[in-house]
């Protein structure tokens, strides 16, 4: 028993020597994982620019055209639970080189559906890799970066959801200039979502599989390997021969999570600010473009660029709020996010139910920089508190909540959109950010440095 008692007092002193350590390419891998947020951008998002295109080609109804809209956000809920179990327990490496060959092939596969139906199973497939991909990336971020250099990346997210989705729009504006046919034109942009999900699967082949969970697992011989490549560090505490260590039970997570009071508060704040940040998105912003249409802004060109010019916004919220991070914390980005959020959507419903339809897009403009920020840090949160054997399910559990709210705001939205009318439904979404909000009072300390026992 003390035999077993001394060896997990090394791992733990080994895994918390690694969290504080700087690694020089730590940067570079947590760009690498960031990177895949592009992908799910463009898939999840490039079909809010296409759907006036699916509607007047296939005529579905409204709730075919959320299911094919919402479809992959289903799919991600799915990929999110099962890809956080399984990157605690084959390992890191191994999921994300997997999520990104399935990815591919199926996002591809989009470009080539005969009908509304068979898209909308393939796109609940593509979910499955991107939900997986998130919990995995949030896990090699934690793992490789140094204290206090992690959350700021962890927070970059929605900065590259932002690139993938100013680049869905250019793509869009680019084909609608060329006189692209809108039958050609939905595949393509949805096709191309591939594309860097293969190249990202070549820049990420020789990573290394993360010296935490190697040592979680007791392969202690490949932590020392990883950590002198990746670190000029031998972890000397550690013993130079491997133990068999048993895999961690999904069923101890929660009691885990739980034994920390300030673990267990900011993992419930992921949660519920997770859910309410997609949610406030996926009602409002993702509709934007039917938005516009609807309430004769503009026509489909410049509903476009309108659009392009919203993002361009949410693209310097997204890289600002990470900067300052380290300034205000974690606990005041989130305040000051969701109160822009819930003042911005006010605004756009005064405007609806007014007429004064010229303030729609300042109000857009202003619920993204807020959205932006209240969001980047709801999956930062709950991977950072995050036991290390437990991390990605931790990071996978915090992202069912994001893609659940999700799902059933695109999929309910557009019914509940046209049964309520334009004023009421903006309306009712500020219940999204007045939550949380007061989660973000009430719930969360602060803990920007968290620096609880990793072990």
């Amino acid at each position: 028993m003390e035999a077993v008692a001394g060896l997990n007092a090394k791992m733990s002193e080994a895994i918390e020597h690694l969290v504080g350590k700087y690694s020089p390419n730590g940067n570079k891998i947590g760009w690498l994982m960031i990177a895949s947020i592009f992908i799910e951008a463009w898939d999840l998002y490039s079909i809010s620019f296409v759907l006036i295109f699916l509607k007047d080609i296939y005529h579905p109804s409204s709730l075919v055209l959320g299911l094919a809209a919402g479809a992959t956000q289903a799919g991600a809920l799915i990929g999110a639970l099962a890809g956080g179990w399984l990157t605690d327990k084959i390992g890191r490496r191994a999921v994300f080189l997997g999520t990104m060959i399935m990815f591919f092939i199926f996002g591809v596969a989009q470009a080539f559906a005969p009908n509304m139906a068979v898209l909308v199973v393939i796109r609940f497939i593509v979910g499955i890799p991107l939900g997986t991909d998130i919990a995995n990336g949030y896990t090699y971020i934690m793992e490789f970066m140094q204290r206090g250099k992690r959350e700021v990346m962890g927070n970059r997210w929605q900065f590259m959801f932002a690139v993938g989705e100013v680049v869905a729009i250019a793509m869009v504006l680019l084909f609608l200039a060329l006189g692209m046919s809108h039958g050609t034109l939905w595949r393509l942009i949805l096709g191309l979502s591939g594309l860097p999900a293969i190249i990202l699967f070549f820049l990420r082949f020789n990573l290394p599989e993360t010296a935490i969970w190697l040592i979680q697992r007791g392969k202690f011989r490949q932590a020392k390997e990883v950590t002198r490549e990746m670190y000029g560090d031998s972890l000397d505490m550690l013993p130079d021969v491997d133990y068999d260590i048993p895999s961690p039970k999904l069923r101890e997570f929660l009691r885990e999570i739980r034994r920390d009071r300030v673990r267990w508060r900011a993992t419930l704040f992921g949660w519920i600010a997770g859910f309410m940040q997609n949610g406030e998105f996926a009602t409002f912003a993702f509709y934007l473009p039917v938005l516009f249409v609807l309430l004769h802004v503009s026509g489909i060109m410049q509903t476009d660029l309108l659009t392009l010019a919203v993002y361009l916004v949410a693209l310097i919220s997204g890289w600002v709020g990470p900067i300052i991070t380290p300034k205000i914390g974690q606990r005041k980005l989130s305040i000051i996010g969701f109160s822009i959020v819930l003042g911005a959507l006010l605004l756009a419903a005064t405007a609806i139910y007014t007429g004064k339809v010229i303030l729609l897009p300042f109000a857009a403009g202003a619920m993204l920089w807020g959205h932006y920020w209240d969001a980047e840090n709801t999956m930062t949160i709950p991977s950072m508190v995050a036991p290390a054997r437990y991390r990605g399910t931790s990071s996978g559990f915090a992202y069912m909540f994001v893609k659940l709210s999700g799902f059933l705001s695109i999929f309910f939205f557009p019914s509940f959109f046209s049964a309520i009318g334009k004023g009421n439904a903006t309306l009712f979404t500020c219940i999204f950010p007045l939550l949380g909000l007061l989660a973000a009072i009430f719930v969360l300390p602060e803990v920007y440095g968290y620096a609880s026992k990793e072990g």
